[in-house]
């Protein structure tokens, strides 16, 4: 059994959209990954960084002008706020919507083929399968949840040494606390509760864990690959690996991209200026939402923001 898992389901509920987003990267080919913005109503820059679940702390002394442009920060604003992380209302929530309804369990949802083919799977990443007494909790889990501690799973064999206590993205609302500043969150855990598991079907959350499952090789790669290009910050070759298709139905839908990026963009977009305006914010969300059309950055270019890159 793999020791990560020993783990339990603590570590899951607190990390569940970030390993969503990590397969659903649409990025731009500019190399740049802390943008300051400026102008309009500000009288003080604000930067906003993008961030990725897996990379290691690390690697902030990796990021030109990270330092500098925290230190001079006056608050600091994540996804979500410590806070809300450890809100046991909210957290118990979270975690029930981890579950499967009643008394079920995963067996009782997938076909005897589908849970033959879920128990290789596993027996291949874990080295143990839903028959082994200590994985009997997972059972009890929806599809999607465990669809995310899989792809978890896979990204922490892939980034060897890889510590939960010291992600790059959890750096900063940790060292914004330790340092006094003022610390906020964009979301609330009943949202992203809401956009993790109550925004899709049993069915459609079915379909995702068996992609998963049937296209393990082509997953591991994908996820790599995106390590790969976040740590040497191209986020051309981010983009260029996001932007393949399987051309069935394992692709998100244009309404799935919706609820987990493009909406949650436009949303941040109006409640980040006022947050600015208060004084100098360090932003730090999934590299996910930065790019495009529709991503942050050109809506806050839009909304008559200069928008730079931090050499």
């Amino acid at each position: 059994r793999d020791p990560e898992m020993s783990r339990g389901l603590g570590d899951v509920y607190k990390r569940q959209f970030l390993l969503f987003l990590s397969v659903l990267f649409v990025c731009s080919a500019s190399a740049q990954l802390l943008w300051k913005v400026e102008g309009k109503d500000l009288t003080k820059p604000s930067y906003i960084m993008g961030t990725q679940h897996l990379a290691k702390q690390s690697f902030v002394d990796s990021v030109p002008g990270l330092r500098d442009a925290f230190a001079v920060c006056e608050q600091v604003y994540g996804e979500l706020s410590h806070d809300a992380l450890t809100d046991p209302v909210a957290v118990q929530r979270m975690q029930l919507a981890m579950m499967l309804p009643g008394e079920q369990t995963i067996d009782q949802v997938l076909s005897a083929d589908e849970m033959a083919r879920l128990n290789a799977f596993m027996t291949q990443w874990m080295g143990a399968d839903f028959s082994n007494p200590m994985l009997q909790p997972m059972k009890r889990m929806t599809p999607a949840a465990l669809n995310a501690q899989f792809q978890l799973l896979m990204g922490i064999k892939i980034e060897k040494g890889f510590n939960m206590e010291q992600q790059f993205d959890a750096y900063f609302l940790k060292t914004a606390a330790e340092q006094g500043k003022r610390v906020g969150g964009l979301e609330t855990l009943e949202f992203q509760t809401q956009v993790l598991y109550g925004s899709t079907t049993l069915e459609r959350q079915k379909e995702q864990l068996m992609c998963l499952v049937d296209n393990q090789t082509y997953m591991y790669d994908i996820t790599k690959r995106l390590i790969t290009a976040f740590y040497s910050q191209n986020l051309a070759a981010v983009e260029q690996v996001m932007n393949e298709k399987m051309h069935n139905s394992c692709d998100a839908t244009p309404e799935e991209e919706e609820v987990l990026i493009y909406g949650r963009n436009a949303d941040w977009a109006k409640r980040l200026p006022p947050i600015m305006k208060q004084g100098s914010t360090f932003v730090a969300v999934g590299v996910a939402h930065l790019p495009g059309e529709r991503g942050l950055l050109a809506l806050l270019k839009k909304a008559g923001y200069t928008v730079s890159p931090v050499k």
